[in-house]
């Protein structure tokens, strides 16, 4: 037997990517597929790679409709949009899954300071934060899940056993790049083809970026203590990928290797590379896998942490189906097993 699942913003980039990777599970029944703007269309006439493979219609969202046909809900809404859709999803018995911001910061005073007011505020604190990697537990029994944004999620990954450990000091100094999927499939300047080929440019720098406080409270949970960082996200003219390099200061001579090895051994997702390999985002592209990797500049006295992810799978979707499988009891890589392509 499947498990019917509904697909609330199918129309987006993470909606799309939910689909590709849904369809394939052998365990879920996509049940139905909601949008806005699109609503009334074809699915396969807003993704045309669907064509002969898809019949199913975009509908308005409404949470009675989805509420009666999927016991699984992936919300794929923009921030602020999503929060009162998944409250009453959750109050009607059913498990959602957030790829939103609305959920991911447990202080509504945080939430307030960086995203606006909340609409759903009495249900702040109530998800599980959703990176398998250090939340599996939690996730096991979860009703609502934030999957964590893109940034967050190769960042963490890359600097957390680290942090955990006392092996790098503060503040850190998160530099990370991303292909403009990242920032939604709505057309703007910043991602017009004339506009971002060619070039790499920074965005939102000096603690501007929503994401800062994901990355911080998640590092501060296993630090035991307040972690600031400074953030400077980039735009770089691919599609897809995510690339990010963690800075701070060296504490101690060694060991730094070993510690990534140790605390992401038996990750089924993620993978320490060997001393002297580095992360590049081609050997992650449509996977679910995550490749990280440390160097300790001892002149300096400065250790570099990196990552590599696909912000459209480890970083969104994907994530979000490694939740799925948790939380139904089935295998962590069900779904997920799919080799990235090269080239």
């Amino acid at each position: 037997m499947t498990v019917p699942v509904a697909i609330v913003g199918a129309s987006g980039y993470t909606g799309a990517e939910l689909f590709r990777l849904l369809h394939a599970h052998p365990q879920v029944e996509i049940a139905g597929v909601y949008g806005k703007s699109s609503a009334g269309k074809r699915l396969a006439d807003v993704y045309p790679q669907l064509h002969g493979i898809s019949e199913l219609v975009l509908e308005a969202a409404d949470a009675d409709a989805i509420a009666a046909r999927a016991e699984i809900v992936f919300s794929a809404l923009p921030h602020g949009e999503s929060a009162q859709l998944c409250e009453t999803l959750v109050a009607r018995g059913r498990r959602v899954l957030d790829l939103s911001a609305d959920f991911r910061l447990r202080d509504l005073a945080a939430h307030r300071a960086w995203y606006g007011d909340h609409h759903a505020p009495e249900m702040v604190g109530r998800a599980v934060y959703g990176l398998p990697e250090l939340h599996r537990r939690e996730l096991r029994e979860a009703t609502l899940v934030a999957v964590p944004g893109c940034y967050p999620t190769a960042a963490i990954l890359a600097a957390l056993p680290l942090v955990e450990a006392g092996l790098i000091g503060q503040p850190l100094v998160v530099d990370a790049k991303s292909g403009v999927s990242g920032a939604g499939r709505s057309p703007s300047l910043s991602t017009h083809f004339p506009e971002a080929a060619e070039g790499i440019r920074p965005y939102k720098i000096a603690g501007a970026h929503r994401h800062t406080p994901e990355i911080e409270q998640e590092l501060a949970r296993v630090a035991g203590a307040p972690v600031r960082i400074t953030f400077t996200p980039h735009l770089v003219p691919m599609s897809r990928g995510i690339l990010a390099c963690v800075y701070g200061a060296a504490r101690g001579d060694s060991g730094f290797h070993e510690c990534l090895v140790e605390r992401w051994r038996g990750e089924p997702f993620v993978t320490v590379l060997p001393l002297g390999t580095l992360p590049d985002t081609s050997f992650v592209r449509g996977s679910n896998r995550a490749h990280v990797a440390v160097a300790h500049d001892a002149r300096a006295g400065v250790l570099v942490a990196m990552s590599a992810i696909d912000n459209l799978v480890k970083g969104a979707s994907g994530q979000a189906v490694q939740c799925l499988n948790l939380m139904m009891g089935w295998p962590e890589t069900t779904g997920l097993t799919a080799v990235a392509p090269f080239p």
